[in-house]
């Protein structure tokens, strides 16, 4: 079994898909080890295993797959589901989520344990909107971790990467459903981006910048701007914008079937924030990603470092999203501040890739930055643990969870040893 990229071949021996809470505590109990995997959309062994890989897309627990407390405006979602399936249950009752990613396919427990996100300054990680987990340990035993139940545990059991247990159910803070609108800048100067970033990141509820990194502008700044009422507005950061006049894709030459509309039409929150429509796939996965989070006081410093490696870079590039992450007090996540990623999506050359990783490595690291969890990267996992300031508490955590580290595989047992 490959990943989605279909750039890692899965180790697992065998794949589990229990249909009950039984099931689930049979094969978790069971000796040996194992692992539970989300959507396959990481792009490196974190999720891997030796042994059983276990997927609970499928389970029944009792309870409906999408569950709302229409008084308290928390939804229980089965682990496995997509986030573009949630959200279509949630607008169909009025609420919606306070972001998304670029892609809706990928599962919420899978990109809640890795911190993936979307944009916009005030937007946290989707992890943030998590107010509950349920967790089956490799004991068979089922535990409700609450916000309110054990503050101080719950900020080291949401970004987890799959330490602790199989998450069957994740609990989300929800808001009213709102309606979004979305506009394409193209060929943004890189003067005007980087004299008032601020500005630009802020234009709108979600911005994000598309780079190739050799061209002397910005290719393309997505705004996703809330619109309360009618038709809103294009938000104007910068004089003399030059708007898209169809839809585009973040990809140069490639249609845009796939993409969220886009030239000002309106429509609802689950339908724009996302870049890509959950009925298409956005592409056949033939390339690599890399992410990097640096804290937002050291963006406009993080950008200029890799400009300058456009030349090692830019050869293997699609494209660099450039977005905006407000902090979070989640243990394992990387925004303990405010913070700015940088996105590459990778031509899939392996080799070329893993080569020029290093150097770019050497610029943002000592800018404060911390890759994503789920994408490829070359820092050591002892050097990546030493990043967060929590991470021998989190330790500690996993082994009250998993004493005998059968959730250990992959890049996970690299990291916790």
């Amino acid at each position: 079994m490959r990943n989605w990229a279909g750039n890692l071949v899965y180790g697992a021996r065998d794949l589990a898909r229990p249909r009950t809470l039984e099931e689930l505590a049979d094969v978790l109990t069971a000796p040996g080890p194992v692992r539970a995997l989300g959507s396959t959309h990481s792009f490196n062994d974190l999720a891997d295993t030796s042994g059983t890989h276990v997927q609970v897309d499928g389970l029944d627990d009792g309870r409906p797959v999408v569950d709302l407390d229409p008084a308290t405006g928390v939804v229980s979602v089965n682990a496995g589901q997509r986030y573009g399936e949630l959200a279509r249950a949630l607008s169909a009752e009025g609420r919606g989520l306070g972001n998304l990613a670029s892609l809706p396919h990928i599962s919420v427990a899978g990109a809640v344990a890795t911190a993936t996100h979307g944009s916009g300054d005030a937007n946290r990680s989707l992890a943030s909107a998590v107010v509950g987990l349920e967790i089956m340990t490799t004991a068979g035993e089922l535990r409700r971790v609450t916000r309110d139940s054990d503050p101080e545990a719950f900020a080291g059991t949401v970004v987890s990467l799959g330490a602790l247990g199989v998450v069957t159910r994740v609990e989300l803070d929800t808001v009213p459903a709102f309606a979004v609108r979305q506009d394409v800048a193209l060929d943004v100067g890189w003067d005007a981006v980087l004299g008032d970033l601020d500005a630009v990141t802020g234009a709108a509820y979600s911005v994000s910048l598309f780079t190739g990194w050799a061209e002397p502008a910005v290719r393309q700044v997505w705004f996703k701007s809330v619109v309360p009422d009618g038709a809103g507005t294009r938000p104007e950061p910068v004089a003399g914008l030059r708007w898209a006049a169809q839809d585009v894709h973040p990809l140069p030459g490639v249609d845009a079937a796939a993409c969220t509309a886009q030239c000002g039409a309106v429509g609802p929150w689950h339908d724009r924030l996302s870049h890509f429509r959950l009925d298409f796939t956005p592409s056949a996965g033939d390339e690599l990603q890399s992410e990097y989070l640096v804290p937002r006081r050291r963006a406009v410093e993080a950008i200029e470092a890799v400009r300058a490696l456009a030349p090692r870079v830019a050869p293997l590039l699609q494209t660099t999203e450039i977005r905006t992450v407000a902090a979070d007090d989640l243990w394992l996540s990387p925004f303990d501040e405010d913070s700015v990623g940088l996105h590459f999506t990778w031509l899939p050359r392996g080799d070329d890739v893993a080569a020029v990783l290093p150097a770019i490595e050497d610029a943002l690291l000592p800018l404060g930055a911390r890759p994503h969890w789920g994408k490829v990267f070359a820092i050591d996992a002892a050097e990546l643990g030493a990043l967060y300031p929590r991470f021998a508490d989190f330790r500690a955590l996993a082994e009250r969870f998993d004493p005998e580290g059968r959730l250990h595989g992959g890049y996970l047992a690299r990291l916790l040893g």
